[in-house]
């Protein structure tokens, strides 16, 4: 059996930066990256066998853990076509479900990622307005693209854009402002407003830990937006599902122009899609001249995984109620370690998300705050909950995700692991 640091040195060898996506190869925390061979239930399981509590969840996507929903479903497309040339019966189904809980999207687009999604809305908002210039917000994540990257949350954290391949005119149509700041953002569209073709924005963050828009923000978003004549776009690629059928934009009340949305429909396989007014999604070739398409956009089996995820969701919403209990429950749990132990940090959840900064204070409001959190404090907790068994994101801008396989034994374990962590770190 090959060793961790065996398999990392394989991995520098053929993956450029050490591995296909620049987190795990863990380098926010140093030491070994985690190396996974398996999962089942709310467990991962490491190249020696090992099982670890898994709060990673595929980043999100995992709602089911590594529980396939409808697998048979899944299995079954193989036998009647594993990539379509043509658009199917099940992919015109599916975007009909997905626009019943989310009336936003009059018509949608499948694509295969979320960041593909987001580069679909931004170009449907630049050909709608006919202007080039974007908001964004810092420590939002949105992809891998030149226009999302900047300042840029998760593992991104990209502020030097030329070092980093990124054009300069690209930058200059990109202006990133504080999240949750509303003067701000006013202050901008009121010099510059009529260069604006959109804000995008997660309405709920979960790539700089778990931050919450304050009351009247996201309102204050759209009144200010359209006010200038520019479009709202709403990422859910995180938030749908996570936070209920009706996604982050259904919870608040809001109706945002585009919507992206994404990685949790397919169960763990890709599946993305964006979509809005029916008015703007119409400038879409072939109807109008704004090019956007995908071989593997609707793919028959993610699709298929679509379809069991939306049957599971819909036909048992107290599942919902049991991941909210759990989080609420975790949460609360840590808290109480924080004050026994003397630690002035906060914990945040929303669902089946839970987050806390090696910060003290209240909550985080933005990404300023965010990059105040001690990373190095972060790394020790991380290998210290690893190893009792805890698999955490190896990056202090990431979340906890729980799904419907973790149990109330498994939220117990993982206090006591937080507990010996917190101690560990400590002295």
């Amino acid at each position: 059996m090959q060793t961790g640091e065996e398999l990392e040195a394989q991995a520098w060898a053929v993956f450029g930066g050490g591995a296909s996506s620049p987190v795990r190869a863990g380098r926010r925390v140093g030491g070994v990256p985690f190396f996974q061979q398996a999962g089942a239930g709310a467990l991962a399981y490491d190249h020696t066998g090992r099982a670890y509590i898994d709060y990673v969840m595929g980043y999100g996507p995992l709602l089911f853990g590594y529980r396939m929903p409808g697998s048979e479903r899944v299995k079954a497309q193989f036998d009647t076509g594993v990539l379509f040339g043509s658009t199917h019966h099940a992919e015109i189904r599916l975007a009909e479900r997905i626009r019943g809980h989310l009336p936003s999207m009059e018509r949608l687009r499948f694509t295969t990622t979320g960041t593909e999604a987001v580069m679909g809305a931004v170009r449907v908002a630049r050909a709608a307005t006919k202007r080039s210039g974007l908001v964004r917000f810092g420590g939002n994540y949105h992809g891998h693209t030149d226009i999302a990257l900047l300042d840029a949350g998760a593992s991104a954290e990209t502020s030097a854009p030329q070092a980093a391949g990124i054009p300069a005119g690209v930058a200059r149509d990109v202006h990133v402002l504080p999240y949750n700041d509303l003067p701000s953002l006013e202050a901008l569209l009121a010099c510059e407003g009529e260069q604006i073709a959109a804000v995008l924005l997660e309405p709920v963050v979960g790539n700089m830990g778990l931050v919450l828009p304050v009351p009247g923000f996201l309102e204050g978003v759209l009144s200010a937006a359209h006010a200038a004549g520019a479009l709202v776009i709403f990422d859910e690629v995180i938030s749908w599902l996570r936070l209920g059928l009706g996604g982050a934009q259904g919870r608040l009340g809001l109706q945002p122009d585009l919507t992206t949305i994404g990685k949790i429909l397919g169960g763990g396989l890709p599946i993305a899609a964006f979509g809005g007014r029916a008015d703007l999604l119409a400038c879409l070739a072939p109807q109008g001249p704004v090019f956007t398409g995908g071989t593997h956009a609707g793919h028959p089996l993610a699709v298929a995984a679509g379809h069991a995820v939306l049957d599971e969701l819909e036909g048992q919403p107290e599942l919902y109620d049991t991941m909210r209990r759990r989080a609420e429950y975790l949460a609360q749990g840590l808290q109480r370690l924080f004050t026994r132990y003397g630690y002035p940090y906060q914990v945040v959840w929303l669902e089946s998300i839970v987050d806390f900064k090696f910060r003290p204070g209240d909550p985080i409001r933005d990404y300023t705050q965010a990059k105040e959190a001690k990373a190095e404090v972060f790394a020790r907790y991380y290998h210290a909950m690893r190893e009792r068994g805890i698999l955490l994101a190896p990056s202090y801008n990431e979340v906890m995700f729980l799904s419907t396989e973790h149990t109330d034994a498994q939220v117990e374990e993982t206090l006591r692991a937080a507990e010996g962590a917190l101690l560990a770190i400590k002295h």
